[in-house]
């Protein structure tokens, strides 16, 4: 049994890897700021189905409250701990932007220094697709540079990847960062743009499909992602001795036990074709407002997902018609339509 501290286990990807490594014997303790970006109520009762397991306990209360934070993680003394938690959404960060810069610098900033006191075995934090920006060389690959981020969300998560490359070096902190490539599933984010379209046409009301359509995203299902993080927990980063060592494939740094991992299906799937799937789920055709590419978003995202493979031994796999059936089963037995 490890213990490991997860921030963000009443948000979506970290309530379903608190499960996964609920089941698999770990005990776990969950921080999260239950903040009002989306329903609160649907944060809740993540919460209180982990809470059905005596191996998981949590704090209710914001990263940025440095105390609270340092009192739990002395408190349990974790063997690992994954940092999951951040004010998410690009759209959102437009008007919002000073809640990113708290949230996600100060946050993260928080997170590592409990990480750096506890000695843990592995740092692992998330990162984003987002931080390729305006690259467009595809699938993107960990090694390339990336440095023209379009919005200020994934401006602080490229900065939470350059915060952890320099604690890792300075305090030898094993650390993982994995870009997430656009995560769907069961008990989804409503503010995402899967979960709004379900929602409106259920409703009779039209969607936004931006660009017209002529959008590629890698639609990447919640348990597939969550399974690789499980193995990367295993997959401690070790430090090389010279830049020899390192493999040609691999984002490894040369001067510290830094890894950067791309977690995606590899697979870029057409917008249109993404809703033609919830449509023909639902039974039901949406009413289809095309609008124009919106501010700070990109026409592509495709991850190169081969490094995962040579780590983990997995790769994500989950077809997206297959991932969008079993969203729309729960959704329509939780919200009951």
């Amino acid at each position: 049994m490890q213990k490991i501290l997860i921030t963000g286990t009443a948000g979506f990807i970290g309530f379903h890897l608190a499960n996964l490594l609920l089941a698999n014997g770990d005990k776990v303790f969950g921080y999260d700021g239950m903040t009002e970006y989306y329903d609160v109520r649907l944060k809740k009762h993540r919460h209180a189905l982990l809470l059905q397991n005596q191996n998981f306990s949590c704090d209710e209360e914001m990263l940025e409250n440095t105390a609270r934070f340092d009192e739990v993680a002395d408190q349990f003394k974790p063997d690992v701990i994954v940092h999951l938690a951040a004010q998410a959404g690009v759209r959102y960060s437009l008007e919002n932007p000073r809640e990113y810069i708290n949230g996600n610098i100060l946050g993260t900033f928080n997170v590592m220094e409990a990480a750096r006191r506890h000695k843990v075995n592995h740092l692992l934090m998330a990162s984003t697709s987002s931080v390729y920006g305006a690259n467009t060389n595809m699938p993107y690959d960990e090694r390339e540079k990336a440095d023209t981020q379009l919005t200020i969300y994934a401006a602080t998560k490229k900065a939470n990847e350059s915060m952890g490359h320099t604690y890792a070096h300075l305090w030898d902190l094993p650390t993982t960062m994995f870009r997430f490539f656009t995560v769907y599933g069961p008990w989804g984010r409503p503010d995402l743009a899967f979960f709004k379209f379900v929602e409106a046409i259920l409703d009779d009301r039209p969607i936004d499909v931006y660009n017209h359509g002529n959008m590629y995203r890698d639609f990447t299902y919640v348990d597939d992602l969550v399974r690789a993080i499980s193995l990367l927990i295993k997959t401690v980063p070790v430090r090389p001795k010279c830049r020899e060592d390192i493999e040609e494939f691999d984002s490894l740094s040369p001067v510290a036990p830094f890894r950067i991992v791309n977690i995606g299906n590899s697979e870029k799937i057409r917008l249109l074709d993404f809703i033609d799937a919830i449509e023909e789920s639902l039974g039901k055709k949406a009413i289809r407002n095309y609008m124009d590419m919106q501010l700070g978003d990109v026409p592509a995202t495709w991850a190169n997902t081969y490094l995962l493979k040579q780590l983990t031994g997995y790769r994500p796999h989950t077809d997206f018609k297959d991932g969008i059936r079993k969203f729309v089963d729960w959704y329509r037995e939780y919200y009951d339509k």
